[in-house]
């Protein structure tokens, strides 16, 4: 595609980009729509084989909230692919971006396999960049959590969503925020037995910030029916309680379950023992920014303590030829992703010299504000508790890819003054494995605030993203990069 020139690429086919692209295609720009996925929806609307649906049981929405806005978008995406307005381009991942002061270039893989394509038709060219890439599941490490049957949250809602499929028969979910909520509620309705959902924190951090928990009321009437579903299949819901271990031979087989207090301190003798071959842990979504980041756009560390790309009322960000949207700028859900894609698009339109009317991008900025305000208060109700690195033993894994413990990131701190996660990592090693630290990196950068004392700023934790390869390739697609250039 080296010679087409596109008016906008949207990079991810979830809430944001989703909407980005079709809005962006309908005002009258040339759209290429990239995602590794083979059909759209992102993490959020992932839902069976389009293709094979008489294989499932239940239907293809699999009890997804906001499921007609999805069918919507979808429906508007193939009129937009059929009419030529938009290029979806499907099952290919883009490992690194650049901007080269006039367009935007991006190198992509396919996700699976050889690639059956031409190297001058691995890259896409286009005027303006929308990153709407999305986040995942942001995991603290304990006692046990390597052992099979230990899974992040959002994977066990995946495994639901997608292919209808139960990771265990007994489980117990974990961590904090109204996310435990829904993944147990799906897991009941698939006929798994939840033995508890525990929340690190208490309900009643809810009313410090009462204006801010009713800016959604839709978030409200999500809350009562996933309560109403832990009501009618009986499944306790514990506050002030983590998992503070998890024990099995080959498997996990028991969970134990233990009290903390305001700032996660585990309470002794409060421990309870309980029979799970499932733990779904979560603690939140940590956004992804490696080609944020290598485009070295501005960043800031958000209410909840993830990176974030810096973006401006209208979804811009430090580039003039790059703009953010969804979970990259803060995660809030899928119907503000929406709004944020949908007034990114808008952007870019009016930047272009197109028609954007003011009216509804103002409605939209609206719209933004209080999602945000929400979010706010989500994360300030459901923080990851201030010491919750007790909970580690000196031989608890932190690292899973290389094998770092908890006592040799502590040696790297306090014994080699080691002052920043980067240093630790390049130390210790922590982040160097298979998933480049996109596991263990919130951990070890919330280790080394607890030694050092200072909270990490955005240039700290930059480096934990910044990957000049942003996904798995083969050497030939890094050797193919130069292909008719000079």
């Amino acid at each position: 595609m080296r010679d087409h020139l596109f008016d906008l690429a949207v990079v991810g086919a979830g809430p944001a980009g989703l909407s980005a692209a079709v809005t962006a295609a309908e005002a009258g720009l040339d759209v290429a729509l990239v995602d590794a996925g083979r059909q759209t929806g992102g993490q959020f609307w992932r839902h069976p084989d389009e293709r094979h649906l008489e294989g499932f049981a239940d239907d293809e929405s699999t009890g997804h909230h906001h499921w007609e806005r999805f069918r919507d978008l979808r429906a508007r995406l193939a009129a937009c692919v059929q009419a030529g307005s938009i290029a979806h381009v499907a099952e290919r991942q883009v490992w690194r971006a650049d901007d080269d002061g006039e367009t935007v270039r991006l190198a992509t893989a396919p996700v699976a396999g050889r690639d059956a394509r031409e190297p001058a038709d691995r890259e896409i060219r286009a005027r303006r960049l929308l990153l709407a890439t999305g986040a995942y599941d942001r995991q603290l490490p304990v006692p046990g959590w390597t052992l099979p049957g230990v899974m992040a949250a959002g994977g066990v809602q995946a495994l639901v969503k997608a292919h209808q499929v139960r990771a265990g028969r007994r489980a117990v979910v974990a961590g904090t925020g109204p996310f435990l909520l829904s993944v147990a509620a799906g897991l009941a309705k698939a006929g798994v037995e939840v033995v508890a959902v525990c929340d690190a924190n208490a309900l009643s951090r809810w009313a410090a910030t009462p204006l801010r928990a009713v800016q959604e009321p839709g978030k409200l009437v999500e809350g009562v029916e996933y309560a109403a579903t832990m009501l009618r299949h009986r499944i306790g819901f514990r506050t002030r309680t983590i998992v503070s271990e998890i024990r099995g031979s080959s498997r996990a087989e028991q969970v134990v379950l233990q009290k903390v207090d305001a700032r996660g301190r585990a309470v002794p003798g409060s421990e309870r023992t309980v029979e799970a071959d499932l733990v779904a842990l979560g603690w939140g979504f940590t956004p992804q920014l490696e080609l944020a980041v290598g485009l070295e756009l501005d960043t800031r560390v958000d209410e909840d303590g993830s990176l974030v790309v810096a973006a401006g009322s209208d979804q811009r960000t430090s580039s003039p030829r790059v703009y953010a949207a969804g979970e990259t700028t803060g995660i809030g859900g899928a119907v503000q992703s929406c709004a944020e894609g949908e007034l990114a698009a808008l952007s870019v339109a009016a930047d272009l010299g197109g028609h954007a009317d003011p009216r509804r991008a103002a409605r939209l900025r609206r719209r933004i504000a209080r999602g945000r305000r929400f979010a706010v208060g989500m994360h300030r109700a459901s923080p990851v508790p201030a010491d919750w690195s007790q909970w580690l033993r000196p031989s608890t894994t932190v690292c899973r890819c290389e094998e770092v413990t908890a006592a040799e990131v502590e040696e790297t701190i306090v014994d080699l003054a080691a002052d920043d996660a980067r240093d630790v990592r390049v130390t210790a090693r922590p982040g160097m494995g298979w998933c480049q630290g996109r596991v263990c990196g919130f951990a070890v950068s919330k280790l080394v605030e607890r030694s050092s004392g200072c909270a990490a700023s955005a240039a700290a934790l930059e480096p934990l993203s910044k990957r000049p390869i942003g996904a798995p390739v083969r050497l030939g697609d890094i050797a193919d990069l130069g292909a008719g250039r000079p």
